[in-house]
């Protein structure tokens, strides 16, 4: 079996030195190289600094694992892949808006063993670690052994109405080929639920869905290395997390993702669906 624990020790590292390289950058955020990789998908020198600093300890730690890094792309391994954001939060952080964080997910391939011993039948996310430097908050997830911030267990609320629940999402800023039924969507959460938030790192809206300061958190377009180590804490915490497009999915890889307390998973499902089902790529 993989040492998994150790590995999540190694991340934890890993997490705090890629931290420091962004808190160094942060009073000087005028000074910093910004380039554009896409419209409104920004990447800067503390974002590519940061993840060199965290690939440098993965790589010598745990040389037998792949990486795919935000920035500097990277090979899937034979048994277990890291997914690398180093600033998962980057136009917050550019903005001087102190939500952001460093997220790096351990995914365990089809065939290897996941964190109990078991031989998987699919990819899933086994070891999950996020730091919010700004709150001084880390959390920490071992697939099948539990969550935690800042040492402490966490747990997603108990929720199963709707109308009680607090929403995380991200609206689209990338790509808008399905604004339209997105919004269409978004306008049912509004109508339906306690209220909805949008505040830019979609690791953190699953950590905080596994800390309980949310119910939920939906979003399309999002990319692997943004919620591998989430979906584990969220999961860790007693979270659904599925891909709603997709109920044989084991992991949202595709970008599609709807996490939420499992009392209102289908009367979530109930307000987004009707209106996402022809947008386009879906």
């Amino acid at each position: 079996m993989l040492p998994y624990a150790e590995f999540l020790d190694v991340a934890v590292r890993a997490a705090h030195a890629g931290a420091a390289v962004l808190q160094n950058h942060r009073g000087a955020r005028e000074k910093l190289v910004i380039d554009r990789k896409g419209r409104n998908d920004l990447v800067s020198q503390a974002d590519r600094e940061a993840e060199a600093a965290v690939i440098e300890i993965l790589r010598r730690e745990t040389p037998e694992l792949g990486i795919i890094g935000e920035e500097s792309g990277g090979q899937l391994g034979r048994e277990a892949t890291w997914y690398v954001d180093p600033l998962d939060g980057t136009t917050n952080y550019l903005h001087g808006m102190e939500h952001y964080a460093v997220s790096i997910g351990l995914v365990a391939h089809a065939g290897a063993p996941d964190a109990m011993g078991k031989s998987l039948t699919h990819d899933l996310p086994v070891v999950g670690v996020v730091y919010d430097p700004n709150r001084e908050e880390m959390f920490t997830a071992l697939q099948g052994v539990g969550a935690w911030m800042n040492g402490h267990r966490i747990h997603c609320t108990r929720v199963d109405q709707v109308s009680d629940a607090l929403i995380a999402t991200g609206i689209p800023v990338r790509s808008f080929e399905y604004l339209d039924p997105y919004l269409a969507a978004l306008k049912e959460l509004v109508l339906n639920t306690r209220g909805v938030r949008r505040q830019g790192s979609a690791a953190l809206d699953l950590c905080w869905l596994a800390a309980g300061r949310v119910d939920a958190y939906w979003e399309q377009g999002i990319q692997p290395w943004d919620v591998a180590a989430g979906c584990a804490i969220a999961r860790e915490a007693g979270a659904r997390v599925i891909d709603p497009y997709d109920n044989q999915a084991s992991w949202p890889a595709t970008g599609r993702i709807l996490a939420c307390a499992p009392g209102i998973e289908q009367q979530l499902l109930e307000l987004v669906l009707p209106h996402m089902q022809d947008a386009p790529g879906l």
